[in-house]
């Protein structure tokens, strides 16, 4: 019996993500009588891609409901009330890292970067960037959590930062930086990681999850700008150095 379980509230998901799709759905069937007018076999195509659609999003957010929420709530009150609770900040690190390097937005966004570049800002290179971004907030995200540090301590300094390195980077690096920022707050760490912060300031004394619990998306919306702006300037500063190289030849 426990394994029925897993499926309770799934109609419930199941109409959310209905809704959701509906006013997608209704435009596309619209613009294919009037605009598109793709052939039938195109069309039959994008049918099943909703359909597909609509049944990942809806496992995806039943999983979300029964085992991601649960368990990263758990990892945090559970490591929280540890003696070494401050163990939970390298774990963070690593998490994030991992939860980022699996997200699928920001392997989209990673892909699109390498094609419109024309390969010269690889792809490879983007994931591992904004990957050590995120897990670096999230660990500095739990390190503010522990020492109770408000949030506008960093998040400020941090977008201050931004600015100042957005006004020596390339145009093309700060637009993909604020994008990057954007597509890191994906379903895997906002499902994960935040019940897991919560569950962390729960556990320690005299936090309050309110407070000190949230505050990590803008953390994590932060900390990809600041890494991809870093990158641009790696990559200026190597054009210059070839620059240079090809003038003395």
């Amino acid at each position: 019996m426990n394994e029925l379980k897993v499926f309770d509230g799934f109609g419930h998901v199941l109409l959310e993500v209905a809704v959701a799709l509906a006013p997608l759905l209704l435009l596309f069937l619209i613009l294919q009588v009037w605009l598109l007018k793709f052939s039938r076999r195109r069309f039959i195509r994008v049918l099943k891609g909703f359909v597909l659609t609509f049944l990942g999003l809806s496992f995806f957010l039943q999983g979300v409901y029964v085992g991601f929420l649960p368990v990263g709530e758990i990892i945090g009150k559970t490591m929280g009330g540890l003696e070494f609770g401050w163990l939970i900040i390298p774990a963070g690190f690593l998490m994030g890292f991992v939860a980022t390097f699996a997200e699928p937005a920001v392997r989209v966004l990673n892909y699109e970067v390498e094609k419109a570049s024309g390969g010269y800002i690889p792809q490879q290179v983007m994931l591992f960037t904004v990957s050590l971004g995120v897990a670096a907030s999230i660990a500095l995200s739990l390190w503010k959590v522990w020492l109770g540090i408000p949030l506008w301590y960093l998040v400020i300094p941090g977008y201050v930062l931004a600015f100042i390195l957005a006004r020596y980077s390339s145009p093309s690096f700060v637009a993909i930086a604020f994008d990057s920022g954007g597509v890191a707050t994906g379903p895997m760490t906002v499902t994960f990681i935040l019940t897991m912060v919560l569950g962390f300031a729960s556990a320690i004394e005299g936090r309050d999850p309110l407070t000190e619990g949230f505050g990590m998306i803008a953390m994590v919306a932060l900390s990809p700008i600041l890494a991809v702006l870093s990158l641009g300037l790696l990559f200026s500063r190597k054009e210059k150095q070839d620059e240079r190289h090809h003038a003395e030849v």
